[in-house]
């Protein structure tokens, strides 16, 4: 089946399945048991340390669904302040032989004021949950594509007025591939007055937020594709201009990750890659931010995440928390649960021989 047509038709049926009360709570039994690691991040409470990232749930329609399998938080997004269609289609790939995936998806979505709305929604549907099984939700923002790189600014205030009062914290996204000029808004020049925008707009609609820092939380999604040196440049920028800290990585324009026929298929495709091949650099990225921020920003590592031993080592490099989306596809709604259920028993297992 088409890769798209597949996430439409996957992510109904676990929609139509939840909305079951009893079928509902059984499936929550059965996939998310034994997830609870609670841990205090950006003035937070997280069930635990895995979410799902941006991009599964571009709409907000599915938040307490998806946290049948036992998710931590739920990244919603990402959203623009217009409505748009998105790319052509086809616009989503598979790539099986390199447990990979390719999007130009575009930012396809129904806009920030139907995205409130349907969060809104979702928000009280997961009110009646036990306080340990509500996800934290956050909301990813980006640049409406026909919207001009000179009014970038106005338009991420336009979806953080929309969406801050729903959001547990906010992502400004601009590292997708598939917005043209969007990564040209990671320069420092650029991105330090959406920054400001974005926060004076949710200080605006947000009256009494829910973290504990006492504002919306606010981060930054950069491009495992930045060198050294402009990554460095954004974390110097994140920590000056008081954002509460960074994703890395989104998804990558280059094709050497790939091997085999796949490579060659990805090479004459435009979008960016995700999966186990942005294992390497999504690493690299993380352990430089965080020797430069230290601890003056949380920071939350997504990308190439497949197993227990990949979270233990985003913890161990300097993440707070950490994302997947391609590894679920591949390895199905039981695979959050058991990674999670194989952490918690590492750990107490470390803590009961006394290592570290």
């Amino acid at each position: 089946m088409d890769a798209e047509r597949a996430h439409h038709v996957s992510f109904t049926a676990l929609r139509i399945l939840d909305a079951i009360p009893g079928l509902s709570r059984l499936l929550r039994l059965v996939l998310a048991h034994g997830t609870r690691n609670e841990v205090d991040v950006l003035g937070l409470r997280f069930p635990n340390r895995l979410g799902l990232a941006a991009g599964f749930d571009k709409n907000g329609e599915g938040i307490r669904a998806l946290s049948t399998m036992g998710f931590g938080h739920i990244e919603v997004g990402t959203i623009t302040a217009h409505a748009q269609p998105g790319n052509d289609k086809p616009r989503l790939f598979r790539l099986r032989d390199n447990l990979a995936l390719l999007n130009r998806m575009g930012f396809n979505n129904q806009g920030a004021r139907q995205a409130a709305f349907n969060i809104g929604r979702q928000r009280k549907s997961i009110s009646s949950l036990p306080s340990a099984q509500r996800p934290i939700i956050g909301i990813n923002i980006g640049k409406t594509k026909v919207v001009d790189a000179a009014d970038a600014v106005e338009d991420y205030a336009s979806s953080a007025r929309f969406c801050a009062p729903l959001a547990d914290y906010l992502v400004i996204n601009v590292s997708s591939p598939n917005t043209p000029g969007l990564r040209d808004l990671q320069s420092v020049s650029s991105l330090e007055p959406i920054i400001d925008a974005v926060r004076s707009a949710a200080a605006e609609v947000v009256a009494a937020p829910r973290s504990t820092l006492g504002h919306v939380p606010l981060l930054v999604k950069i491009a495992p594709d930045l060198n050294d040196e402009d990554v460095v440049e954004i974390c110097e920028l994140a920590v000056r201009s008081g954002v509460d800290g960074l994703i890395t990585t989104n998804t990558t324009i280059d094709r050497t990750v790939l091997s085999g026929r796949e490579a060659d298929f990805a090479g004459g495709q435009a979008g960016g890659i995700s999966g186990r091949p942005l294992a390497h650099r999504s690493l690299e990225v993380l352990r430089l931010v965080k020797a430069t921020v230290g601890e003056n920003l949380s920071i939350i590592s997504v990308g190439g995440i497949s197993d227990a031993n990949d979270i233990s080592a985003r913890l161990a490099a300097g993440a707070d928390l950490v994302q997947s989306y391609s590894e679920m596809i591949y390895s199905g709604p039981f695979w959050p649960g058991r990674i999670l259920r194989a952490r918690r028993a590492r750990t107490l297992l470390t803590r009961g021989t006394g290592g570290a």
